[in-house]
C-alpha cells in the first residue's frame, strides 16, 4: 500500500466543511468518491491535517492517502482531479514514507480572513463585508493579548472535555489592501471557530464596539464569549500547514483582489482632443505661368 501526500485547495461554500458527514456534502466526501472511482478500492485512507468548517475555504489543505494502487502520483492526481467538482483541486501529490502523517507532523498552521470595507458584487463568498469604518491601530493593540500561550476556552462554542484549550499563537497580523483588511492568524493548532471568534472580537474593537482592554479580558470572562462576536465563514481560509523545514514568514496576500474603480472627477477627460497643429512659416505664393492657347481663365 503506497502513501500519497495530497495538497489541496478549495472553495467551501457550497460544504459542510473538510470532513466526511451523513446526509451532507463536504470535501472529504467528494475527494473520498473520486478515489473510489479511479482505483475501484474501498479499503484506503484519507486523513487530513485538519478539520475546516463548514463555508471555510482552503488555500493549503494537507492530507495523505493510503491506497493500493499501481498508479504514478500525478496520473492519480490527474485522474482524481477529472472526477471532482471544479471548486476542489489537488494541486500536488507525491509518494511519501509511512511514518509521515498529514495532522501529526504539522507544526504550524495559519489562517488568512478578508474583510470588505465596501460592498462588492463580486466578492462575497470570500470576504465579510463590514459597513463601519475599522480602527487598525485599536486592532493591533487588542490582537496583542491574544499572542503567546494562551487558555481559549471562551473561544470556542464546541465543549472541551479532555482536550486542552491552551493554543500557542505565534502571531497576529493585520493588514490594510486596497478596500480589503488582511488579518492573518498563525500557530500551533486552533479550537473550533476559535479563528473566527477571535476575528469577530478584533473587529469589534475596530468599530470601537469594545477597547482592548475589554477584548483581553474575554480570555478570562466566566460567561465566554457571546455569539454575535463570530466572524462569518465566508472570509476565512486555511492559508498554510507547516511542516518541519517548511519556510515561514510569507508575503500577506489577497485571495480576491476588491476591483478598482477610477471615478472620472473634475478635471477628467472624457474624450481626448487633438492640440491644433503649431504655426509655421507661411508657405510661398508662386505666380501663374502662361496661359496657353486653348485655355480659358477660369
Amino acid at each position: 500500500m503506497a502513501r500519497f501526500r495530497l495538497t489541496i485547495e478549495y472553495a467551501g461554500t457550497r460544504y459542510s466543511g473538510w470532513q466526511i458527514q451523513q446526509n451532507a456534502r463536504t470535501v472529504q466526501g467528494e475527494i473520498d468518491r473520486a478515489v473510489r472511482e479511479v482505483t475501484g478500492r474501498t479499503d484506503f485512507e484519507l486523513y487530513g491535517s485538519g478539520r475546516t468548517d463548514a463555508g471555510v475555504h482552503a488555500l493549503f489543505q494537507v492530507a495523505h492517502l493510503d491506497v493500493f494502487t499501481r498508479l504514478p502520483a500525478e496520473s492519480l492526481r490527474r485522474q482524481i482531479n477529472d472526477l471532482l467538482p471544479p471548486d476542489i483541486n489537488l494541486v500536488a501529490a507525491e509518494p511519501v514514507p509511512h511514518r509521515f502523517h498529514a495532522r501529526h507532523d504539522a507544526v504550524a498552521r495559519s489562517y488568512l480572513y478578508q474583510i470588505a470595507t465596501r460592498r462588492t458584487a463580486f466578492a462575497k463568498p470570500f470576504v465579510w463585508w463590514v459597513k463601519e469604518p475599522l480602527d487598525l491601530t485599536a486592532m493591533r493593540e487588542a490582537a496583542g493579548a491574544f499572542v503567546g500561550m494562551r487558555d481559549f476556552q471562551g473561544f470556542t462554542e464546541r465543549p472541551v472535555t479532555h482536550a486542552s484549550t491552551l493554543v500557542l499563537v505565534e502571531g497576529i497580523t493585520i493588514q490594510p489592501d486596497g478596500d480589503l483588511v488582511l488579518v492573518r492568524v498563525e500557530g500551533s493548532h486552533f479550537l473550533w471557530r476559535m479563528v473566527r471568534r477571535l476575528v469577530g472580537v478584533l473587529v469589534e474593537v475596530g468599530r470601537g464596539g469594545l477597547t482592548p482592554e475589554g477584548a483581553a479580558g474575554l480570555l478570562t470572562a466566566p460567561a465566554g464569549l457571546p455569539a454575535q462576536l463570530t466572524a462569518p465563514a465566508s472570509g476565512l481560509f486555511l492559508e498554510r500547514v507547516f511542516y518541519a523545514g517548511d519556510a515561514r514568514g510569507l508575503p500577506l496576500r489577497p485571495v480576491f483582489t476588491m476591483p478598482v474603480h477610477p471615478l472620472p472627477g473634475p478635471t477628467a477627460s472624457v474624450r481626448a482632443t487633438a492640440e491644433p497643429p503649431a504655426p509655421g512659416p507661411a508657405p510661398a505664393r508662386t505666380r501663374p505661368g502662361p496661359r496657353r492657347s486653348g485655355q480659358r481663365r477660369r
